[in-house]
C-alpha cells in the first residue's frame, strides 16, 4: 500500500491545532502554511506532536511568571456612593467615612458632605471592602463585605445612623460621707450667730456617725471660742461663789478657769466621743417638729438617759451618763482636797444631767423661734 505523506500532514496538523490553545493556534496555522504548500517530505508525527506540548507548557509558564503589577494594571474599577441619614431621615454632614481592603494600602476616607452624600470612585473590583461611617452622638456603622464588579456603581440605601444610648452615672454618696456632709451643717449652726449648736440634727434622714466624726465634733465643740467664752464666765461665777475651795484673786480665778476647762472637756471627749463610739451610740440631740406638744416636751425631757444608736433604734444613754460620771471622778484629782470625794462625783452628774434636760428644752421649743426666717425654714423642711 502506498503511503500518502500529504494525508498525514492534513491528519497531524488537524491534531496539533486541538492540542494548542486558541491564542496559539492562528501562530502555528500560519508557521505551518509554507510547509502545506511545498513539496512534504515524511513526518514523525510523534515528535511533533512532543514538540508542540514543550511550547505549550513554556507559554503556561511565562504567563504565570507576569508580574503582578502588570495584573493591577489591568484591573478594573467601580464606585460607591451613599447619602448618611439618621432614623427620622435627616441628614447627617460631616461623618467620617472610612472604604478598608483586606491590606492597610486599601484605605480610604472621606467626610459627608452638606447633604450628607459622599462617594468612593475607582474602587477595585472583585476585592472585598467594609464601609464604616463615625460621627458624634451616633453609634458607629458598618457595612457587610462589598465586592464590586467591573464598572459596577453602588448606591448604598441602608445607611442609617442610630443616637447613642445617653448613659446618666449617678454617684451614689456613701453613708460615711452623708454623714461628713451632715457634720460640715452641724458645725455651722449657731444660736443668734455666736453659741455653738454643734450637737442638734434637723435632718430626718441623718445617718450615723463615724468614730472618727464623733471625735472631730468633740474637738470642735471643745475648742470653739464660744465654748472658752463659756468655760470664762462659769470661772468668774465660780470665783464669786468661792467655789470649789481655791485662793481667792487672780491666781484662784486661774485654778477655777482650768478645773472647769478640764471637767468640760474631759466630760465632752467621753461622753461625745470616746464612749459613743464604744458604744455605737449618737450623742447629738433630734429636734422633733411635728406631734403634740406634751410628746415634744417628753422627748426633750428624755433625751438625758435615751439616746439613738448607730442602728437606728432607741437605748439607755450610757455615754452621755458616763461622761458625767467620769468628769466628776477626774476631777478628784485637781480639785482641792476639802472638796473631794463621792459627792463631788455625783454632783457633776446631777448638774450634767440638770444641764442637758435644760438643753433640750431650750432646743425644742426656743432655738427654733431665735433663728432667722431661712433657717427656720430650712428646719422645718428637713426635721421629721
Amino acid at each position: 500500500m502506498r503511503f500518502d505523506s500529504r494525508k498525514m500532514k492534513l491528519i497531524a496538523t488537524s491534531i496539533l491545532m486541538l492540542s494548542v490553545p486558541i491564542v496559539g493556534a492562528q501562530q502555528n496555522r500560519m508557521a505551518l502554511s509554507p510547509v502545506l504548500d511545498a513539496p512534504q517530505p515524511r513526518v514523525d508525527v510523534v515528535a511533533k506532536l512532543q514538540s508542540t506540548e514543550v511550547a505549550q507548557t513554556e507559554m503556561m509558564e511565562t504567563a504565570v511568571s507576569k508580574p503582578a503589577s502588570m495584573v493591577t494594571e489591568t484591573q478594573q474599577t467601580g464606585s460607591i456612593h451613599g447619602t448618611v441619614v439618621d432614623v427620622n431621615q435627616g441628614i447627617v454632614p460631616g461623618a467620617s467615612i472610612s472604604l478598608d481592603g483586606p491590606t492597610p494600602v486599601d484605605h480610604y476616607t472621606t467626610t459627608s458632605d452638606g447633604y450628607g452624600y459622599f462617594e468612593f470612585v475607582g474602587v477595585k473590583a472583585s476585592v472585598p471592602y467594609h464601609i464604616t461611617v463615625v460621627v458624634n452622638g451616633f453609634t458607629t456603622w458598618t457595612s457587610k463585605a462589598i465586592v464590586l464588579q467591573s464598572g459596577q456603581i453602588l448606591g448604598l440605601s441602608d445607611l442609617v445612623l442610630r443616637p447613642k444610648a445617653v448613659v446618666t452615672t449617678v454617684a451614689a454618696a456613701t453613708r460615711d460621707e452623708l454623714a461628713l456632709q451632715q457634720v460640715k451643717v452641724e458645725e455651722d449652726q449657731r444660736v443668734l450667730g455666736v453659741i455653738p449648736n454643734f450637737y442638734v440634727v434637723y435632718d430626718r434622714n441623718a445617718v450615723p456617725l463615724t468614730t472618727k466624726l464623733k471625735f472631730s465634733l468633740a474637738l470642735r465643740s471643745s475648742f470653739d471660742a464660744a465654748t472658752i467664752a463659756g468655760v470664762a464666765f462659769l470661772a468668774t461665777i465660780d470665783q464669786a461663789a468661792h467655789n470649789p475651795d481655791y485662793q481667792e484673786g487672780w491666781k484662784g480665778y486661774g485654778q477655777r478657769f482650768g478645773a472647769n476647762t478640764a471637767s468640760g472637756f474631759t466630760d465632752i471627749l467621753v461622753g461625745g466621743a470616746v464612749l459613743p463610739s464604744l458604744l455605737h451610740q449618737d450623742p447629738r440631740f433630734f429636734y422633733q417638729k411635728s406631734g403634740t406638744t406634751k410628746s415634744r416636751l417628753l422627748h426633750a425631757l428624755e433625751t438625758p438617759i435615751i439616746c439613738k444608736g448607730d442602728n437606728g433604734h432607741l437605748q439607755p444613754n450610757y455615754s452621755s451618763i458616763g461622761g458625767d460620771l467620769v468628769a466628776g471622778a477626774v476631777s478628784n484629782l485637781y480639785f482641792p482636797q476639802s472638796n473631794r470625794g463621792i459627792s463631788l462625783v455625783l454632783d457633776n452628774a446631777l448638774i450634767g444631767l440638770g444641764g442637758r434636760i435644760a438643753n433640750g428644752m431650750i432646743q425644742q421649743f426656743l432655738v427654733v423661734r431665735l433663728s432667722s426666717a431661712k433657717s427656720r425654714e430650712k428646719i422645718n423642711d428637713e426635721a421629721p
